[in-house]
């Protein structure tokens, strides 16, 4: 960042046949001791000065003194006297923005205001305090024809949606030039931070220029990033395409869309496993990362939901690719990562639609071990002490936050999501911490705010022909449910189980929502309450053919091995 703003600096005259005022850059947080100071010199040297807060300016503005003083003493006599007129050291002053000079013992926090002047020998410098600066601005690996590119962003004193950005191309090569030419799109598909590039730029380069603003009409220094490889050409069409055509826009008031969605963690998608037993038949560069996030970015920003949990996020992947790109699309995103693992669960929200009032995440084997909640459970539990000890291994996490309509301050929302234990034979486990969940959602959705509607996304590894499902539909479960004895019978756990929530799953109960090579089947639910939310719509699945098309799932066209699910939903 300071190369950038040195380079910007560098550029300007100085003062005394100087046109333009210097800028002076301060940096002070109330959380942090010191502030910097980042200028040029009249003598062309940057300096950056740290210095306590509460240390009284005219100790500053002394080591300023110093630090021209040095500059001045390696040039020759006449060079001195004709910058400054003078032969003796620059004096250091700060004046407020009124005129006023001042005092030296003010406090460096309070003397360094924003649009004071600070003077250094006949040089100006205006004072800029805490302005917008970027920290970070990347574009991603991977660019695809048709697909959205969404940069990351960090700033400070800035916000993404005042931030100014222009794209551009990189000209075909004509020969004979040195480095490559750029040329401005003038008007680029979607929003300003979000770039669609066409067909026509498959090959060329692209490149962002950022300048960081902060909505009180104050800009900081631009800042330039150029992709790493040219944009390549899309795969055609894609199993979501179709699906696009119902969610074209964002729900009315009234409504919420809702998405559930297994991506498929990189961590899983690279394994040697996986390449050459789980997906043989998807091309290696379609199990890439960077490719599988082209399309999933374009698939969820496709569906204008209103609330999106996805599992098996990568952290890597939520902090540089999920969670900038939809926040680009107006989604505020949280993350709750499994113990011991490198993914877990994701939840975005509408940003005009929802506010966030509070959030209850837990692991299972924490929260059974020790919440008082599931005492009972517990004490059930500890007459099965293989079954206990399995579930105690399991990184399982639930995410739960209660969400505020915007518009509408009475609506709220428990919004849950989760990923329960994959095994076949592991539905006695399942069925455990479906149990802590529920209890779980009973505390926040009865207890803490009472009758708020639920709704509990996720891939619950189960068919709808499994205790777990039926358990979530009925509202109990027998203690002599063959479940109980999934994983044989020297691990059978009869316990009877209920829960007082009505639940029904808002996308039916579809052929599958996961479908490899060795595998097909439903596992993915969206269950509301169906005392306080009913079903607008729900947006067809793909059909056999397009699932088929390379054989099954993931592949050049669909980014994950599960199917998302979307409903739109109302109050009643």
């Amino acid at each position: 960042m300071w190369r950038g703003l040195r380079s910007a600096l560098g550029r300007l005259k100085l003062a005394g046949g100087r046109s333009a005022m210097e800028r002076a850059v301060v940096r002070c947080v109330p959380s942090e001791p010191k502030l910097s100071v980042r200028l040029v010199l009249p003598d062309g040297s940057a300096r950056h000065m740290q210095r306590d807060r509460e240390e009284p300016v005219g100790r500053a503005l002394a080591r300023l003194a110093a630090n021209a003083a040095k500059g001045r003493a390696k040039k020759s006599k006449k060079q001195r006297a004709e910058e400054d007129g003078e032969a003796e050291p620059p004096e250091v002053r700060l004046f407020s923005r009124d005129g006023r000079e001042v005092s030296e013992e003010v406090p460096n926090s309070v003397a360094w205001q924003d649009g004071a002047v600070l003077h250094v020998g006949a040089a100006r410098y205006r004072v800029e305090r805490n302005p917008p600066a970027l920290t970070e601005l990347r574009l991603p690996r991977s660019l695809l024809a048709g697909f959205p590119v969404c940069p990351k962003l960090s700033a400070e004193f800035a916000s993404p949606e005042h931030c100014v950005f222009r794209w551009y191309r990189e000209r075909r090569p004509r020969g004979g030039g040195e480095g490559p030419e750029w040329e401005e799109e003038r008007d680029p598909e979607g929003s300003e931070r979000v770039f669609t590039p066409s067909n026509a730029l498959v090959g060329l380069r692209l490149k962002l220029r950022c300048t960081p603003g902060d909505g009180a009409r104050r800009f900081g220094a631009p800042r330039e990033v150029e992709s790493g490889g040219p944009v390549e050409a899309g795969p055609g069409a894609c199993t979501f395409d179709s699906r696009h055509l119902y969610t074209r826009r964002v729900c009315g008031r009234g409504s919420v869309r809702a998405v559930s969605y297994n991506v498929l963690a990189d961590a899983y998608a690279q394994t040697e496993f996986s390449r050459t037993v789980l997906y043989p038949y998807c091309a290696p560069y379609a199990l890439e990362v960077d490719y599988r996030q082209n399309l999933l970015k374009k698939e969820l920003a496709g569906y204008n939901a209103d609330l999106v949990c996805l599992q098996e996020v990568d952290k890597s992947v939520f902090a540089d690719s999920l969670a900038p790109a939809l926040d680009a699309f107006g989604l505020e995103g949280l993350f709750k990562i499994k113990e011991k693992q490198h993914e877990g669960l994701a939840t975005f929200y509408r940003r005009d639609k929802f506010s966030l009032l509070s959030q209850h995440d837990i692991a299972f084997c924490e929260a059974l071990l020790s919440d008082p909640l599931h005492a009972e459970l517990r004490d059930k539990l500890g007459q099965y002490p293989a079954v206990r000890d399995k579930v105690l291994q399991r990184s399982s996490v639930l995410q739960v936050s209660v969400l505020q309509s915007v518009t509408d301050p009475s609506r709220k929302l428990c919004v849950a999501n989760t990923h329960l234990y994959w095994h076949p034979k592991g539905g006695n486990i399942r069925l455990i911490q479906i149990a802590v969940a529920l209890s779980h959602l009973k505390y926040v959705a009865c207890d803490s705010y009472p009758n708020i509607p639920v709704i509990f996304c996720g891939d619950f590894n189960s068919t709808p022909s499994s205790g777990t499902y039926g358990f979530m539909s009925t509202g109990g479960i027998a203690e002599d449910h063959e479940d109980w004895a999934s994983s044989g019978e020297e691990e059978r756990c009869n316990m009877p189980l209920s829960h007082p929530f009505q639940l029904q799953s808002a996308c039916g109960e579809p052929a599958y929502t996961n479908y490899v090579g060795g595998f097909y089947g439903c596992l993915d639910y969206i269950f509301i309450d169906r005392n306080a939310l009913e079903v607008e719509q729900v947006i067809p699945l793909p059909s056999h053919e397009e699932v088929t098309t390379h054989q099954a799932l993931p592949s050049v066209s669909h980014p994950s091995d599960h199917i998302a699910l979307v409903c739109d939903l109302r109050w009643k």
